[in-house]
């Protein structure tokens, strides 16, 4: 069976799988729905809990004979399967014995970094699926994280008025740790009932996380104020210009490829994949590449090469000046073009 987390309280209601597979990138989420399975195996008399990291040099045959053998005084236990990596390398026939095993006294939770749809066809994640339940955690999309932070305050009793849970969410920046953190500290602060905007204000800080590769995909959506808050918050955090520019040259690069290869007969799909575009990365190109055209694309290149020459001291301009004004171009804004 597969699920996404946020089925999963009513599929633990209906009991136990033997084997579960949580897969995700955020810490958070991925945490709270390993906090559920593990609660509900307590419930359920799984008392013991084992750990194993796969990582270089892991002994699968060690992991085969713990699971074979009876723990002391004949306890049940939970076996964790922590594999960041998401592949078991050659132990993927001792993931599909244990899947199809079902022992009575053991409960395998495996938990992975986000699986994509090719990794989730293996024999070893199908066999879970057949076997138990696969969980996959989605991020909270930006749109929807005031809905989530307000359901949140609500478990503490506290109503979100106004703005206030649309502020909170700008100050995270789609930091759900950091979300989570500010609404556990507003509960302490504030007793139950509303929570104004300006309560907000004085308590949430500015939990933004700045990432360089963050800019590039953001401005490529066309999210043109959260993109020079993203790099204004990079400058003010000390971020070498030339590591920002890296990351959205590699951008512009891509985009110049790509819509070479749609203007020439391939399918957007086809050319991402063709110049290996990360996934992640895919939806934002292709809003990109719905407004940007050859002659558009070959611009912001140009502005890419004056960013850099800004930064070499051989034009006197202001680099950062020179880098908001590519960042708000990719992001759709018209700005005209000094000589």
């Amino acid at each position: 069976m597969k699920i996404t987390a946020d089925n999963l309280r009513a599929s633990l209601a209906k009991g136990l799988s033997p084997v579960y597979l949580v897969t995700g990138d955020d810490p958070l989420l991925t945490s709270e729905a390993c906090d559920a399975i593990r609660a509900k195996a307590r419930a359920a008399g799984f008392t013991g809990r084992e750990l194993h990291f796969v990582e270089r040099g892991f002994d699968w045959n060690d992991l085969r004979a713990s699971t074979q053998s009876l723990s002391l005084f004949a306890e049940r236990r939970i076996v964790e399967l922590r594999m960041p990596t998401g592949s078991p390398g050659d132990g993927a026939d001792t993931i599909i014995e244990l899947a199809a095993a079902k022992p009575d006294d053991i409960l395998l939770l495996i938990i992975t970094d986000r699986l994509d749809g090719r990794a989730l066809s293996t024999k070893w994640a199908t066999a879970v699926e057949q076997h138990g339940t696969v969980v996959q955690v989605w991020p909270i999309d930006l749109p929807k994280l005031p809905a989530w932070i307000e359901e949140r305050l609500g478990r503490h009793g506290l109503r979100a008025e106004g703005t206030a849970a649309s502020l909170i969410a700008d100050r995270v920046e789609g930091n759900l740790l950091a979300a989570h953190q500010e609404i556990e500290k507003l509960a302490l602060l504030h007793p139950p009932g509303p929570l104004t905007a300006e309560a907000v204000l004085e308590e949430v800080v500015d939990s933004a996380r700045y990432d360089v590769l963050q800019l590039g995909e953001v401005a490529m959506r066309g999210q043109a104020a959260r993109a020079l808050r993203i790099l204004r918050g990079l400058r003010q955090e000390g971020t070498e210009l030339t590591l920002v520019l890296w990351g959205v040259n590699k951008d512009l690069h891509w985009l110049a490829r790509v819509e070479y290869m749609v203007r020439n007969g391939q399918t957007p799909d086809a050319a991402m994949n063709a110049e290996y575009v990360w996934r992640p990365r895919q939806a934002a190109m292709r809003q990109a590449l719905s407004r940007l055209k050859g002659p558009a694309i070959l611009g912001l290149l140009t502005d890419a090469a004056r960013v850099d020459r800004a930064i070499k001291g051989a034009l006197k301009r202001d680099p950062w000046v020179e880098m908001e004004a590519l960042i708000a171009r990719l992001a759709g804004v018209r700005l005209a073009r000094a000589a």
